[in-house]
Formats: C-alpha cells, sequence, structure tokens
C-alpha cells in the first residue's frame, strides 16, 4: 500500500502526480518548483526561488511526519549551473551536519521556466 500525501503550505501538483507518497517507511517527494503556495506565482531570483523550494519541501516533510533531518537523498534541477554557488548557499541553510546524498544537474528547461527544481526521499 501507498499512502499519498497533500498539504496545502506547498504548491499543488500541476499535472498527474502528488506532492508526495510514502511507501512502507520511505516519503519520496516530488519535485517542488519555487511557487509561493499563497500565490500560486513563482517567486524571483535564484535565491528566493531555492529557498521557496526547500521550504516548500519541508512543509511536505512536515506534513508526512517527517523533517529535513530525515532527508537521505536530494535531486537538484537547474536551468544553468552558473547559479549553483547561490543555490548551494541557501542549500546550506536548510541542511546542516550529516548531509543527505544529492545529485544536481543542469537541464534544458523546468516547468513555468523555474530557475530550480528540488526532489527529496526522506525516511519518516
Amino acid at each position: 500500500m501507498k499512502k499519498i500525501v497533500h498539504t496545502d503550505a506547498a504548491p499543488a501538483a500541476i499535472g498527474p502526480y502528488s506532492q508526495a507518497v510514502i511507501k512502507d517507511s520511505t516519503l519520496f517527494i516530488s519535485g517542488q518548483l519555487p511557487v509561493d503556495p499563497k500565490t500560486g506565482e513563482l517567486v524571483e531570483g535564484i535565491e528566493a526561488q531555492a529557498r521557496q523550494s526547500l521550504t516548500n519541501v519541508k512543509a511536505i516533510l512536515e506534513e508526512a511526519g517527517s523533517s529535513l533531518e530525515k532527508v537521505v537523498r536530494t535531486g537538484v534541477f537547474m536551468k544553468d549551473l552558473k547559479d549553483f554557488a547561490a543555490m548551494n548557499a541557501v542549500y546550506a541553510e536548510f541542511f546542516a551536519g550529516d548531509f543527505p546524498a544529492r545529485s544536481c544537474v543542469q537541464v534544458a528547461a523546468l516547468p513555468k521556466d523555474a530557475l530550480v527544481e528540488i526532489e527529496v526521499i526522506a525516511d519518516l
């Protein structure tokens, strides 16, 4: 069995997918765009976008009963790796100490023309 996770504290899915799914004791969070859930709009600039994406991730983690400390893997998708240092500085505000495994790749485009999208896998 799997359990679907949804919170209004993060933006709703913009397609046929769930914000997150729990399978056994593992939480899989779909890629989070830097959309402010209150306005439905993208925030501006790479730092603000990275922060909003991670804030959305954090809200879903908390809704599922998990936390940033329980994240085991992240995937970061960026429109331009020239923004890596700025994204990484914001990322370090959310993850400290025992860091999760991570991949970070540049992609040709992201939905809504975002600069960054972040997905995570966490323990419950």
